[in-house]
């Protein structure tokens, strides 16, 4: 009898886990929050071939629009899987219970964005949230835009940008060049297998000289400022740890700044489901994607960040295990050999691109830390210093808004001891009436597929 196999997550790793898990001889349910597989960008080669592959297979039914609110776990077998079916707003929404065989979570990660003096104001955004904009509207946020941040996602967003007219005054990298060529040029040797990757940077490289767009390491945006909205960034110099230099302050008339930190994983279905976590930031798995819950598999961006060409191996791969495929399999053996390469990739990532520790010296008693809830740093610090992590929580309201911490739960963490910023019980907002009622067990694959 065939396995049956649910798949959290529809971007380039759990796509690619559903085609391993059918490649398996497995029975597919894919979920996914929007209406469209392929996650954030769909740009990436084999796309449109691998999408209708899927969700065309006679053994795959598709979920779109389906959010997992809860995983239950299950002792020694896979955990069972709630979920809610139509658009997240809508009323009347149905609810389901899938108890899987195997369950792989590909749920993705987010932009993370340090908190700094107006960040909340409107025209600031995330890097992804401004590319979104573009692809789904074919708008800019801006006319005078400034990108600022750390990691290599800052160019896709400035040629995002740049296509869709807006004018781009610089890209800011907030680590300095000595500490973003240390950790690009370590060990060269292993960068023979990412000349796909050359290329792309040389390709944005060429972009940003054409339009003569400035690219700055060793600065930051450390406060917005507007009246009613961003009209004003204000740039410093920084430290390696991203401590201020005094004195090196500039600020630049913009309408629009689009600012990431690099990623958060999304990490609340692993923890709900018994996940161990890696250094408490990604999801622990071992050679064949599995985690440390039984019949649980992890793939992408929440066993640590890397980019689509490493998510698709290990999606495959946890796709392909999760279906009862044979681990000693010559396409499984090959598969493993990409996935190392491409973790060896998101290493080198990080040690390019770090948080400083410095960070929260742009802070200031004022600064909201939580968007949701209006918490400020100020209020942080001072019920934290008599309180408990959990009081603190309750007192401020820090991380209990609409988001569940999604935004601001990794900066609450390092600000102050707030405990696991990713268990969350309820993984997503469900209605008491939804609650109510009670759910569809298990669907067979032709009742559930649109």
């Amino acid at each position: 009898m065939s396995r049956r196999v649910v798949v959290v997550g529809a971007g380039p790793a759990g796509l690619c886990a559903a085609a391993g898990a059918l490649r398996a001889g497995a029975e597919v349910t894919l979920l996914d929050a929007a209406e469209d597989p392929g996650g954030q960008i769909r740009a990436w080669p084999g796309f449109e071939r691998l999408r209708d592959h899927v969700l065309g297979h006679p053994r795959c039914g598709w979920w779109p629009e389906t959010s997992v609110w809860s995983i239950e776990r299950a002792g020694a077998g896979a955990p069972r899987v709630h979920v809610l079916r139509g658009e997240i707003d809508a009323a009347g929404r149905d609810r389901h219970v899938l108890r899987p065989d195997a369950l792989v979570l590909a749920p993705g990660a987010h932009d993370r964005v340090l908190p700094f003096p107006g960040w909340e104001l409107p025209g600031v955004s995330t890097g992804g949230a401004a590319q979104a904009f573009v692809k789904g509207e074919g708008l800019a946020l801006g006319d005078r835009t400034l990108i600022a941040g750390s990691g290599p996602f800052l160019l896709p967003v400035a040629a995002s940008l740049l296509e869709a007219g807006s004018r781009v005054q610089a890209v800011l990298e907030a680590n300095p060049a000595a500490t973003v060529a240390r950790g690009w040029t370590r060990r060269p040797w292993e960068l023979a297998s990412q000349t796909g990757k050359a290329a792309e940077l040389a390709g944005y490289a060429a972009l940003l000289a054409r339009h003569r767009v400035p690219y700055r390491t060793g600065r930051a945006v450390i406060e917005a400022r507007g009246d009613g909205r961003v009209e004003e960034a204000v740039t410093a110099r920084l430290r390696p740890d991203w401590s201020v230099v005094p004195g090196t302050e500039q600020v630049a008339a913009v309408d629009a700044l689009c600012v990431t930190h690099g990623f958060s994983p999304r990490l609340e279905l692993p923890v709900a489901a018994g996940c161990r976590l890696r250094a408490g930031a990604f999801a622990d798995v071992d050679a064949d994607q599995r985690t440390t819950a039984p019949a649980v598999y992890a793939a992408g961006e929440i066993t640590g960040i890397a980019g689509a060409p490493a998510a698709r191996t290990e999606g495959l791969l946890a796709g392909w295990i999760a279906g009862g495929g044979p681990p000693d399999a010559p396409e499984a053996v090959a598969v493993r050999r990409r996935r190392d390469r491409a973790r060896a990739f998101a290493a080198r990532l990080a040690a390019a691109h770090p948080i400083g520790a410095a960070w929260p010296g742009w802070l200031r008693p004022g600064t909201i830390v939580c968007r949701c809830e209006d918490t400020t740093y100020g209020t942080l610090r001072s019920t934290a210093a008599d309180d408990s992590a959990h009081a603190v929580k309750l007192a401020t309201r820090a991380g209990l808004g609409p988001c569940q911490a999604r935004i601001c739960g990794p900066a609450v963490a390092e600000l102050l001891p707030a405990g696991n910023p990713h268990h969350r019980p309820v993984a997503q907002p469900i209605r008491l009436g939804e609650l109510a009622k009670p759910p569809v067990e298990n669907p067979g694959r032709k009742e559930s597929a649109r």
